[in-house]
């Protein structure tokens, strides 16, 4: 059966993000051969519900779709100070206590924090609402600064745009590397921003600053098997070492080299996807990770299965 998806709503509705979690989940896309979420909007209290931008939404389910649901999504709350109906806080700590993976957009990080389920776990939202989560939900360790952190099954995201993000991580987890880039590029989108990425860039960039980093991005992607360091990518850049550092952190959230790490990770994820037969040391080669050993700690490093264990995944799933 394909994974089945519960997509909340509710009265004063999220548009965007609503928008998001359909977009992601309830679109048909037998282009990607595999089998795609089966998904079900499902309504928080009686309806019509009312939405933002003037709009009403008739949901055709209720809460009890949570009961068979393998991923819940929480688009945002009408209110991080408004607390969920009871009903809703019983529902998703059963669904949590039997397996389902919990996710949240924004404000909507606040209905798993009444619920409890984030109590001694990683979590974080909108900056504008870090300081009030941390403040009224002492238990939680709120991640400040983050797009989005996943802790037991239980994924929260920042503001509107993370929300995407966090989604496609969901698909990356579910699908891997390759199906993922594809819908991201449906959405016209990055494939992949790490999670622990800055909200906010710490101040603004001259266009012609940001286009060097960008420049200097898109030639390393180019160039992942040659070997990088700090100071080759300064130089390609025409900056000085310290000042490449600064500038690169303050335009992607991220230092040159944990990048650099990143952008080599998901190459040799593409390849163990894209050709089975290659052996270990020649995707560690032509990544840029060196050797199998390097290609297992990087793998490990970055949350993923070891790569003979992520080939034999992701055949699995191509062949469902």
């Amino acid at each position: 059966m394909p994974h089945h998806v519960a997509i909340l709503a509710y009265d004063g509705l999220c548009t965007f993000e609503f928008g998001c979690a359909i977009e992601l989940f309830a679109l048909d896309r037998p282009e990607l051969g595999v089998p795609w979420y089966s998904y079900a909007v499902c309504a928080v209290e009686a309806g019509p519900l009312r939405a933002a931008g003037g709009l009403t939404v008739a949901a055709p389910h209720g809460l009890e779709e949570l009961e068979r649901a393998d991923t819940i999504v929480i688009p945002g709350w009408r209110g991080a100070d408004q607390p969920p109906p009871p009903a809703l806080i019983e529902a998703l700590q059963r669904a949590h206590g039997r397996g389902a993976r919990i996710c949240s957009i924004c404000s909507g990080a606040f209905v798993l924090a009444h619920a409890g389920l984030l109590d001694g776990r990683r979590a974080t939202t909108h900056w504008r609402y870090l300081a009030q989560m941390a403040s009224g939900f002492p238990e939680v360790a709120v991640e400040e600064g983050v797009l989005y952190v996943e802790d037991e099954r239980l994924v929260t995201s920042a503001g509107s745009a993370a929300g995407l993000d966090m989604l496609l991580h969901l698909v990356r987890s579910d699908f891997g590397v390759e199906i993922a880039n594809r819908v991201a590029q449906r959405l016209v989108v990055p494939g992949h921003r790490d999670g622990d990425q800055a909200q906010l860039v710490a101040r603004p960039l001259p266009s012609s600053e940001h286009n060097a980093i960008a420049r200097l991005m898109d030639w390393v992607r180019e160039n992942l098997r040659a070997e990088h360091s700090v100071e080759s990518m300064a130089a390609q850049a025409k900056m000085g070492a310290r000042t490449f550092q600064r500038r690169f952190k303050d335009s992607t959230g991220q230092s040159p080299l944990a990048w650099l790490v990143r952008e080599r990770v998901e190459l040799a994820a593409r390849i163990l996807e894209t050709r089975p037969l290659l052996p270990l040391d020649a995707v560690a080669d032509l990544a840029g990770l060196g050797s199998p050993e390097s290609l297992r700690r990087h793998f490990r490093s970055h949350g993923l299965p070891p790569p003979g264990r992520y080939r034999k995944m992701e055949r699995a799933g191509a062949a469902a």
